[in-house]
């Protein structure tokens, strides 16, 4: 059926639907007419107040969505540069390992690194303690494991790699190896 047809259908159609509430509406006294349309009107609002409540609550549960999203982006906005200053904290440290404090150069290359660990704490990110404690996978890779007298297996006996936790978040895991 071509689309004029079906135009020319649906015209007929709703000629004829409008022909047949137009004689409905003769026959009907005037009370029962205003009846009729109020029920009309009354179906009508219902409709209306149905799109209503779903438009206001479509409204605001994007904008409880886009409130929690800002706030996880503004938690979190420091985890790519955490990433990536963390290999400079890992030199800061290798530079330090063993070395006295009495050199200038050494001093000055531990007050950076203190200055460094200070600002990346008031920012979230937390060093993961796991020495001394039990393996766990959730924060740890364990890439050695050791026959160790008077430790339990399965406790961290050495930190390869610090790990590092961004707020509740994992930033980085901790290389260890664990005791057997």
């Amino acid at each position: 059926m071509s689309k004029k047809n079906k135009d020319k259908n649906t015209e007929e159609n709703s000629e004829l639907k409008t022909a047949e509430e137009s004689t409905e509406q003769q026959e009907l006294s005037p009370e029962e007419k205003m009846q009729k349309e109020i029920d009309d009107l009354k179906h009508e609002l219902d409709v209306c107040k149905n799109a209503y409540y779903r438009a206001y609550a479509d409204a605001d549960n994007l904008k409880k969505r886009l409130q929690n999203e800002a706030d996880q982006a503004n938690k979190y906005r420091i985890q790519s540069f955490a990433l990536s200053i963390l290999p400079s904290i890992d030199s800061l440290e290798r530079a330090l390992d063993g070395k006295s404090l009495d050199d200038p150069f050494v001093k000055g290359v531990k007050l950076t690194y203190d200055q460094i660990m200070h600002a990346m704490d008031q920012e979230g990110v937390k060093v993961i303690e796991c020495l001394d404690k039990p393996f766990d996978a959730n924060y740890c890779h364990a890439l050695m494991t050791e026959k160790v007298e008077g430790k339990e297996p399965n406790i961290v006996i050495e930190v390869l790699q610090k790990g590092y936790m961004l707020k509740d978040r994992l930033l980085r895991a901790a290389l260890v190896k664990v005791s057997e």
